[in-house]
């Protein structure tokens, strides 16, 4: 390593202070530390999730609900709605969870990791990320940006996600015992701008002299992935039911994929096995063609079968009609939402 670990954390400040992303969630270097409450919202919503697609998200949540008491006080029902599309649902139950205990605080969020990780659904990542950005508090937060910019600088040979622990250790020893916060953002920066998965930009980084895979002429080799398990393909159907202007939505259980969101009744598919139930009404029933998803753990391709004629009687058990012509504000999850559009496309 040709520099020292302080000289390292100083380059990347120095860095971030000139080229720091506006974001909306941030507070620019040097000025105020930001709204506790946008910046465990934004957090919760990055995971998994591009800056692209949270930042419209991120408006309409902070819109609709500008403190941690409002948002607290939304039904789930409104609050899984308005998540509909970002994915990864569990994470909306949590944040309303979470909203929840915070209220019953006072609507004050713990100011320290250890705090922060005693709420519901904020994990070691989180907890981190918080504690340092909003308090300025010395923690080492490391999301997958971060994690390439270590592994490239100290050369981490050890692969993913087994490297973990050793790729925590290493960014402990660079993070600052002042401005924890702006650096664990400048390192998110670098590794979005200039220390990307392909390509990076090398030259314009400030971590060029001190970084040994630069050095080897390689960087690209990092960080070393294990070989990608198989992902399983499940098939499954999905039930449109129609009558006077209304299609009949249920609300997923509270746990399991899609947890607590509106969706069109299905099969029961699932993770671990393809859909078997029967479907939800006698009668005949027309194919209307097949849409695919993919999740985290396996992909999904899920057959859309539509109810022919109008329904006399509600399907057995819980649900509601809703609209055809205001579906779009049903909050559907993408799954669901790509099944209704077939339906609603029009007969070539």
């Amino acid at each position: 390593m040709d520099a020292s670990r302080d000289t390292i954390s100083r380059k990347v400040l120095d860095w971030y202070d000139a080229h720091a992303r506006a974001l909306p969630w941030r507070a620019p270097p040097g000025t105020a530390a930001p709204d506790p409450y946008r910046v465990w919202l934004s957090e919760v919503m990055l995971q998994q999730t591009t800056v692209a697609a949270v930042k419209d998200y991120f408006a309409r949540f902070t819109n609709r609900w500008p403190t941690v008491m409002d948002l607290a006080a939304a039904s789930d029902e409104d609050v899984m709605a308005a998540w509909a599309g970002l994915g990864y649902y569990a994470r909306a139950r949590n944040l309303l969870a979470c909203a929840r205990e915070v209220a019953a605080r006072g609507g004050v969020f713990p100011d320290t990791e250890e705090g922060l990780r005693a709420l519901p659904g904020l994990g070691a990542y989180t907890a981190a990320a918080v504690a340092a950005i909003a308090f300025g508090r010395r923690t080492v937060v490391v999301d997958a940006n971060v994690e390439r910019v270590v592994t490239r600088l100290f050369a981490v040979t050890a692969p993913l996600p087994g490297s973990r622990p050793e790729i925590r250790a290493l960014a402990d020893t660079i993070t600052p015992q002042d401005r924890a916060g702006d650096f664990a953002q400048a390192l998110m920066d670098m590794g979005a701008t200039v220390c990307t998965s392909r390509s990076p930009r090398c030259l314009l980084c400030p971590l060029s002299s001190p970084c040994r895979a630069r050095a080897e002429g390689e960087p690209e080799h990092y960080p070393v992935k294990a070989p990608k398990k198989a992902r399983p393909a499940r098939k499954g159907r999905a039930f449109w039911i129609e009558r006077d202007g209304k299609v009949w939505l249920v609300r997923r259980g509270d746990k399991g994929m899609l947890g607590g969101m509106r969706a069109l009744p299905d099969d029961g598919w699932s993770a671990r096995a393809d859909g078997h139930g029967e479907a939800p009404l006698p009668g005949s029933w027309e194919s209307a063609g097949r849409v695919g998803h993919v999740f985290t753990h396996f992909s999904l391709e899920l057959s859309l079968s539509v109810h022919c004629g109008a329904a006399s009687a509600d399907p057995p058990g819980a649900g509601e009609w809703w609209p055809v012509d205001r579906l779009d504000d049903a909050g559907l999850p993408t799954l669901f939402a790509k099944a209704a559009a077939l339906a609603r496309a029009p007969v070539a």
